[in-house]
């Protein structure tokens, strides 16, 4: 049986064609075993919280579980922030956030970003029986390293995975993260 993967890209002009190469490095490193959705998100140059999130209700509404969920970027903010608003209604198997700005508090506070701040208690809202895995790399040059320490504090039993070396793309390697999610089956 193939297992489905629903990659959510970030947000910024081009994001989609330079997040399509994590997308690609997954799928990759998965192999034929795994079945890995991109969809192109909505207004990738201005990533309204409100029609990203029914795009990611949509995708998850044609797969079937146990689900993996990856997200990079602000794309793994508003996944996060969906899967506490929202039910799957099919088991996920993992959640995994990839160099992922941390909204309010220590984080970042744009404008509107009370719309992408996550829940205090975002560890209970979450699907039950979910791993989560949080990845950051130290030399980061879009969302600062510290916002990682900021998610761990959240959520206590995810498994942090801190890069030495790989910018915001990872060096277009998701090789560590398809280990993990290899590992859960």
């Amino acid at each position: 049986m193939t297992r489905q993967v629903l990659f959510i890209q970030g947000a910024g002009e081009g994001a989609y064609s330079e997040d399509k190469k994590l997308a690609d490095s997954l799928r990759q490193a998965l192999g034929s075993a795994y079945d890995v959705r991109y969809p192109v998100m909505p207004d990738e140059d201005d990533a309204s919280y409100e029609s990203w999130k029914q795009h990611v209700e949509t995708e998850l509404a044609t797969l079937s579980g146990p689900l993996i969920l990856v997200g990079h970027s602000v794309g793994a903010s508003i996944l996060a922030k969906c899967l506490t608003e929202m039910e799957v209604g099919q088991p996920v198997a993992g959640i995994f956030l990839i160099s992922t700005p941390f909204w309010g508090g220590d984080g970042w506070q744009y404008e509107g970003y009370q719309k992408l701040e996550l829940p205090k208690d975002i560890a209970a809202r979450l699907p039950q029986d979910a791993q989560v895995f949080l990845y950051h790399s130290h030399d980061d040059e879009i969302v600062p390293f510290s916002h990682l320490a900021l998610y761990a504090h959240l959520l206590p039993e995810a498994t942090v995975r801190e890069i030495d070396s790989g910018g915001h793309q990872l060096n277009n390697d998701l090789s560590m993260v398809a280990k993990d999610i290899i590992r859960l089956a």
